[in-house]
C-alpha cells in the first residue's frame, strides 16, 4: 500500500519523530477548524477525529478501519497534528502505538466534545448503539455467558461474538476488533484494563463405570490403568491439576484429545475414561450422577477469568450495559 514514508504492518509508523525545538507554539482547542493548513492556528477538525481513533484502538490500522479510511491516510492526519501542536502524541511499540502523556492530555479534553458531535451528526441521541464485539473462550461464552447476556436482545442490544485463545484475542482487542474479551489471564502492561470476572475450580472426574472401578484405590497411581481424555496432547489441564493437588508430575499421555471442553466432557460421560474439567462445565451432569468426583481436595486448584477492554473506548451505552450485566451475574457464579 502506498504511503508517505516507510509504515510497520501491525498498524504504527517507524519511530517518534525528532525533538521540535522548545519554541514551537502549543496549540490549544480554543479555535478548531475544517482546514488542513500548517503552522499555528485552528486546530483541524478531521486530524482530531483520526487522533482520538487511534488514541482509542492502539493501533493506526484498526483506526483506519474504523473511520473508513486508508492507513497512509490516518499515518498523514497523526503527523500533521503532531506537527500543529509541536508535540510527540504516540510511540511505536510491537504491536500497535502507545499513546505518550500529551495524548492522554488531549484525549480527555476531546473525548466528550466529539463524542457528542458524533451523536449529533449520527441523528442524535436517538441513534442506535453500534454492535457490541464480545470474545473469549467457546466454553466458558457458549455455557454461561450467552445464556445471561441472551435477554439483553429484546433490548435492542447487537452482539458479535467471536471465540479463540486467550493471548490471540488480546492481540486483536489492542487492534480495535473487539469491545470486551474475557481472558484466562490478567494482561501485561497497562494498555489494556482488565478486572477479575470469575474464579472457576476445576474438578477430577470419570463416568460412574469409572469411578466405581476405582473406589478405594489409591489415587494418582490408581488412574494410570484408565484412559485419559483432554483438551490438547501437552495435558495443561492436567498437568496443572497434578502440580497443585497431588505435587507431582503427571506422566500419562492422552488416549482422547478434543479441542474443545464440551467434547472433552461429553466424551468422559460417554465412558471414555477420566479428565480434568471447569466445575461449570459439569455442574449438570454431577447434580444428575451422569458423572461422579474422583477426587475433593481442600485446595482445589482456581483460575481466575478477567473482563478486559481498552481504557478510553468510546461511549456505547450498549456496551456499558453488556459489561454491567457480565460483572453483577458473576457475583452468583
Amino acid at each position: 500500500m502506498a504511503g508517505i514514508g516507510p509504515r510497520m504492518a501491525h498498524g504504527g509508523y517507524p519511530g517518534r519523530l525528532p525533538d521540535r525545538p522548545a519554541a514551537a507554539p502549543r496549540v490549544g482547542l480554543a479555535g478548531v477548524s475544517d482546514r488542513n493548513s500548517p503552522g499555528p492556528g485552528p486546530l483541524d477538525l478531521n486530524q482530531l477525529r483520526t487522533f482520538l481513533a487511534v488514541y482509542r484502538t492502539g493501533s493506526f490500522t484498526a483506526a483506519a478501519r474504523r473511520l473508513q479510511l486508508s492507513q497512509p491516510t490516518v499515518t498523514a492526519q497523526i503527523r500533521a497534528l503532531e506537527e500543529r501542536t509541536g508535540r510527540d502524541l504516540f510511540e511505536r511499540r510491537a504491536r500497535g502505538v502507545a499513546a505518550l502523556p500529551h495524548a492522554d492530555a488531549l484525549a480527555a479534553q476531546l473525548a466528550e466534545p466529539l463524542d457528542r458531535l458524533a451523536d449529533v451528526a449520527g441523528a442524535g441521541p436517538d441513534r442506535t448503539p453500534e454492535p457490541v464485539h464480545l470474545a473469549g473462550p467457546a466454553e466458558f461464552l457458549c455455557t454461561v455467558l450467552l445464556g445471561v447476556l441472551a435477554p439483553l436482545a429484546a433490548r435492542g442490544v447487537r452482539l458479535r461474538v467471536a471465540t479463540g485463545l486467550t493471548e490471540p484475542l488480546l492481540a486483536e482487542l489492542r487492534a480495535g476488533h473487539h469491545d470486551l474479551v474475557v481472558a484466562t489471564q490478567r494482561p501485561r502492561g497497562r494498555a489494556l484494563h482488565a478486572e477479575p470476572l470469575a474464579d472457576e475450580e476445576f474438578v477430577l472426574v470419570a463416568a460412574p463405570v469409572w469411578a466405581e472401578r476405582l473406589a478405594g484405590r489409591p489415587l494418582p497411581e490408581a488412574l494410570e490403568e484408565v484412559p485419559l481424555v483432554a483438551y490438547a496432547e501437552d495435558l495443561p489441564i492436567a498437568r496443572r491439576y497434578w502440580r497443585h493437588v497431588f505435587d507431582r508430575r503427571l506422566r500419562a499421555r492422552a488416549a482422547l484429545t478434543v479441542p474443545d471442553l464440551r467434547g472433552v466432557a461429553a466424551a468422559v460421560t460417554a465412558g471414555a475414561g477420566w479428565t480434568v474439567l471447569p466445575s461449570y462445565l459439569c455442574r449438570a451432569e454431577l447434580a444428575s450422577g451422569a458423572l461422579r468426583l474422583l477426587h475433593q481436595p481442600d485446595d482445589p486448584p482456581i483460575n481466575t477469568a478477567y473482563l478486559v477492554q481498552r481504557p478510553g473506548t468510546a461511549v456505547n451505552p450498549h456496551l456499558a450495559l453488556v459489561r454491567e450485566r457480565l460483572l453483577s451475574a458473576a457475583k452468583s457464579w
